[in-house]
């Protein structure tokens, strides 16, 4: 029977990444995609408990325009990747899927920025629910980019997890660096890391400024990162730095076991 793949992100079904993922892995199996409708960046591991959520099948013929081969299914979601992930789950897929795929996002998501990463969090999600899955991200700030240096790198995880399966609780995290050769992969834990500087006040005319002194104020989310460890060789920023993939396994089950046994 042909593998059953769905293949979800945050950036919304009409990106470039997702329609390159979903090629990709289309030569290998059957594709589903089940998308947002639009960005859900930062959406982490939310979803939506209160608001309906509505689900489109994307036509062929609007899907063929956009980008994707004719024989992929797409769905377009109002909810978050995680959502997306849940709905499949319930409403769409005919069976279970032997893998599914979250990108291939724009912007990386190395160290703590998984934690609030859509992309993973719809891995999270399906980890949770008992099927493989790998999130790709690609380093970069640009909508439109080349894949070409990294199809070699997600078609052999692809292929492995495939045959081989993973571990249950277990997923992969996959980054690229935004480069013309990769210079290798690299089987990498997280970098500590932090973000700082996160908020930056809106702008805004002076003169409305002083009518609000004191009141209300404006920010919008940026930030800075900072790697704690830069010298560290065996972390994803580390490869991500020196022009390689890197490929960092999560586990669900986040229990302290070192503090566990130190509690007893």
């Amino acid at each position: 029977m042909e593998k059953l793949i769905l293949i979800v992100n945050d950036d919304g079904w009409d990106m470039q990444g997702i329609k390159i993922l979903s090629r990709i892995a289309s030569t290998m199996g059957r594709v589903i995609v089940v998308a947002p409708c639009h960005g859900r960046s930062g959406a982490a591991c939310s979803i939506t408990p209160a608001t309906p959520v509505t689900v489109e099948r994307i036509s062929s013929e609007q899907a063929c325009k956009a980008g994707y081969k004719a024989n992929i299914a797409v769905y377009s979601c109002t909810g978050t990747p995680v959502d997306c992930i849940k709905i499949a789950h319930e409403k769409i897929l005919p069976r279970t899927p032997e893998l599914v795929l979250s990108g291939i996002n724009h912007g990386d998501n190395a160290s703590v920025s998984l934690f609030y990463s859509g992309t993973v969090g719809a891995i999270v999600e399906a980890c949770l629910k008992g099927y493989p899955a790998i999130a790709f991200s690609l380093r970069t700030r640009n909508k439109q980019c080349d894949f070409t240096p990294y199809e070699q790198v997600i078609r052999h995880w692809i292929g492995k997890i495939l045959n081989e399966g993973l571990p249950r609780g277990s997923c992969l995290n996959i980054n690229f660096p935004e480069v013309q050769t990769l210079k290798g992969t690299s089987l990498c834990r997280m970098a500590k890391g932090i973000w700082h500087t996160e908020w930056v006040e809106t702008n805004i005319d002076e003169t409305r400024k002083k009518s609000i002194q004191n009141k209300t104020h404006t920010y919008t989310l940026s930030g800075i990162f900072e790697n704690l460890e830069p010298d560290a060789e065996d972390t994803d920023y580390w490869a991500l730095d020196h022009d390689m993939a890197s490929v960092t396994p999560l586990k669900l089950d986040m229990t302290d076991y070192a503090l566990l046994s130190d509690c007893r």
